[in-house]
């Protein structure tokens, strides 16, 4: 079996369920998480493109399309042949970790049954991904979360500053829990630890979904936990009262 530290993934995409327009920000966020060395993607491309995953689109990113005929109304071929794939590569030992790009509940046990094997699975999909798939991945990303702005009418500043303190009290509670769950005598966490155990304990937590790219910066944001940055390791509190 291959060690982690090697970070080689297979990548496969849901082409009938996440879009083409995603696909630079898809990359540049496979690429933080390693070396994408086996690029598929499923669907039906028959008719066209679908989800406009056009030949230039594949090309670019080097996508290797795998077609699937829907032979039958109701029926995702497309996932099932992306299930049977998944295991056979799985079986090779070649990668340390899969990364499946879709919303689609379809790939709940898939990744549960990937991680028995040791394997990481990172998931990527829409904030409509069902919760038991989130869960099944040991990090889900949200395209919401790395996806470029389009422009539109700006909200209003009181609905921003409401929206921001919903956003930052959860976020709170979040890190909360962790630094209290800790049990340390002076109450010091450091700030590493509650990244890590964040990521374990919620799959889907990520700074960027409350707008700040560093644990660091929201943690500062939030402004309910006392910092200590002494000796280079920056640790955290509650702050009492």
């Amino acid at each position: 079996m291959n060690t982690k530290t090697a970070e080689r993934l297979a990548v496969l995409i849901d082409a009938d369920n996440i879009s083409a327009k995603h696909a630079t920000e898809i990359f540049e966020e496979i690429a933080r998480l390693g070396e994408a060395s086996q690029r598929r993607i499923y669907g039906d491309f028959s008719g066209g493109a679908p989800q406009g995953w056009e030949a230039n689109s594949l090309a670019e990113y080097a996508v290797v399309p795998h077609q699937q005929f829907s032979n039958t109304s109701g029926k995702n071929s497309s996932d099932i042949a992306l299930v049977i794939d998944a295991m056979d590569i799985l079986h090779t030992d070649r990668f340390s970790g899969f990364v499946l790009v879709s919303s689609d509940s379809d790939f709940t046990r898939l990744a549960r049954r990937i991680r028995e094997q040791g394997l990481d699975v990172y998931g990527i999909g829409e904030r409509k991904a069902p919760k038991a798939f989130v869960a099944a991945c040991n990090r889900f990303i949200y395209i919401e979360n790395i996806e470029k702005p389009e422009s539109g009418p700006p909200k209003s500043q009181e609905a921003r500053t409401v929206k921001l303190k919903q956003e930052l009290n959860h976020a709170y509670q979040l890190i909360r829990n962790i630094v209290l769950n800790t049990n340390e005598a002076d109450g010091w966490v450091s700030l590493s630890f509650v990244g890590s155990q964040l990521g374990k304990m919620y799959p889907d937590f990520d700074s960027r979904t409350y707008g700040y790219n560093r644990l660091s910066d929201l943690v500062r944001a939030i402004d309910r936990f006392e910092e200590n940055n002494l000796n280079g390791g920056f640790k955290i509190r509650c702050k009492e009262g």
